[in-house]
């Protein structure tokens, strides 16, 4: 058997996500021939695919020493970096790869994609532009081009540039699904319903597909729809923008609570008004797992939800369940000691919508979650045994709650800006 043909036998495994198969084939390869640049930037490819990101990063790192000049060794590099969230590593990587090679379309395309990520859109625009000019059929170019402008507020161009990329592909499962996810951001769930399918059909277990399928599917409700433009916004920003959102709803939030204990002329019409605000923010945290409780019972839906979602829409159940129990039994027995189970209840959801989210610090907000359970649970003890709302322990489970929200919102906007 020819080098040449188990390379060719190689290619076409990776393209069959037979990467097990391919891995011994490269092996038996390198056996040969130890410092053969290709074949370990293959088979970092392999590991890169499989999320072997310590593998991948220790093969390449061999064969940049083998050869430093390379620059397709420093884009695999790069692309092992951004699999970590190694953001700045990972420009520094790409932009050496252009160093040595600045007519590669794939490196500037992939540059921009990086951009794109840090919500630097005008400079995404910039490289992916930069990309279609040494390549005009560059797929990532087009897609990330087009993206950059829907994030620029340029709607019509932007589904122009990715109608063109379809052109070039028309069954690309990643073009389907972020014309899909532009849809989406427009309020054209219908039509990006029709998109992620296409894009589940080429590649069935695409993970960016299957999630944009779920908000398509739950974009049919209206009230998840304004959640959904509110998520698209905010998400829009960068971190400093959204504290001043943050900061800003909690530090209105205060001063018009303040000015209705003070006035009592305006007492009537502020009150429900800030028990609007109130909701509106509460809301915000979980209205996702919500939707995603509906989705159980969605035919469709079901299959697309993964095992932390249907975990995580679980427990806001539970919570929303505690939380109607104990404002049952207040009312029919009456017992103010059931107030605590209905306030722990409806307190509780808000963690356990957001305890799975993923973080830079891992498990972080789960362990904080299952602490506030503790101690919530604790305090209604407590109020049951003393007959007192306000103890030791509710007064601790307030102030954990309080400050959770500040923690995820800290936490989680970490992870959405790079």
């Amino acid at each position: 058997m020819t080098e040449d043909y188990q390379l060719s036998k190689v290619s076409i495994l990776i393209q069959q996500k037979k990467y097990t198969e391919a891995e011994k084939v490269l092996k038996d390869l390198l056996a040969a021939d130890a410092n053969n640049i290709y074949l370990l930037s293959l088979l970092a490819e392999v590991h890169l695919q499989q999320d072997r990101f310590d593998v991948a990063r220790s093969l390449i790192d061999n064969a940049i020493g083998l050869a430093p000049d390379a620059p397709h060794l420093f884009y695999i590099k790069s692309r092992i970096a951004i699999q970590q969230d190694e953001y700045d590593e990972a420009e520094k990587y790409i932009m050496q790869a252009i160093e040595f090679d600045p007519y590669d379309a794939d490196y500037f395309a992939f540059l921009a994609n990086i951009k794109l990520a840090r919500k630097q859109y005008e400079v995404a625009l910039e490289f992916a532009d930069k990309a279609l000019e040494i390549d005009a059929e560059n797929l990532l170019g087009l897609n990330t081009r087009s993206t950059a402008l829907l994030k620029l507020n340029k709607s019509e161009e932007s589904f122009d540039t990715i109608e063109g990329a379809l052109r070039e592909d028309p069954n690309n499962a990643y073009t389907h699904a972020n014309y899909g996810w532009g849809l989406l951001e427009k309020g054209e769930n219908k039509k990006a319903l029709e998109h992620f399918n296409e894009a589940l059909k080429s590649d069935p277990n695409f993970a960016y597909a299957q999630s944009g399928m779920l908000e398509a599917i739950k974009a049919t409700n209206p009230v998840y729809r304004v959640y959904l433009k509110y998520s698209f916004w905010m998400g829009n920003l960068t971190s400093k923008y959204q504290w001043g959102v943050v900061i800003g709803f909690y530090l209105g939030f205060r001063a018009l609570r303040t000015l209705a204990d003070h006035n009592e002329a305006l007492r009537p019409y502020l009150n429900p008004l800030l028990i609007l605000l109130a909701l509106f923010a509460y809301s915000t945290w979980v209205i996702y797992p919500i939707g995603n409780l509906f989705l159980r019972f969605n035919k469709y839906g079901q299959l697309l939800l993964t095992k932390k979602q249907r975990q995580s829409s679980n427990f806001v159940a539970a919570g929303l369940g505690l939380f109607a129990v104990g404002l049952a039994l207040y009312f029919i027995l009456p017992d103010e000691r059931f107030l605590s189970v209905a306030v722990f209840g409806c307190a509780m959801m808000l963690p356990c919508s957001v305890m799975f989210s993923p973080t830079k610090y891992k498990y972080s907000l789960l362990i904080y979650s299952i602490v506030l359970a503790v101690v919530g649970l604790a305090a209604i003890g407590l109020t049951f045994v003393t007959g007192e709302l306000f103890n030791i322990m509710s007064i601790s489970f307030l102030f954990g709650f309080i400050v959770f929200q500040w923690v995820a919102n800290f936490m989680i906007i970490k992870q959405s800006n790079y």
